[in-house]
């Protein structure tokens, strides 16, 4: 009988591994990798941001900040819509500023700054 329970023990392993696949194991372990792999910085330097443009495919204007793909520079979104406005400017560019303070100092803000007065 006690040659019995060895031989389960010893077997066991292999009837669970056949039963999934093969690969429960291997998959049970991927998960904590890819956890880990998450919490990770970020490099310091730009290489993950140019891949990633480089790989984007656009017909038409790639906007550099968020990547989206857009008929001109002008309606390239900002980044961080629900923190920050849109303003588009007279020589055809854009920028986006905080959403701090209250919606009408920011728009006279902006509109001094385009007349050069702030």
């Amino acid at each position: 009988m006690a040659r019995f329970a060895v031989l389960l023990l010893l077997t066991a392993p292999l009837l669970v591994a056949a039963q999934f696949g093969g690969g429960f194991f291997e998959h049970l372990f991927e998960r904590g990798d890819h956890q880990q792999q998450r919490q990770q910085d970020v490099g310091s330097d730009s290489s993950w941001y140019r891949q990633v443009y480089h790989q984007a495919h656009c017909s038409k204007y790639l906007c550099p900040g968020t990547l989206s793909c857009v008929d001109r520079a002008t309606h390239c979104p900002c980044a961080f819509p629900d923190n920050e406005v849109k303003f588009e400017l007279s020589d055809g560019s854009k920028i986006c500023v905080s959403k701090t303070g209250k919606p009408d100092v920011i728009t006279k803000r902006v509109e001094l700054a385009r007349k050069g007065q702030l």
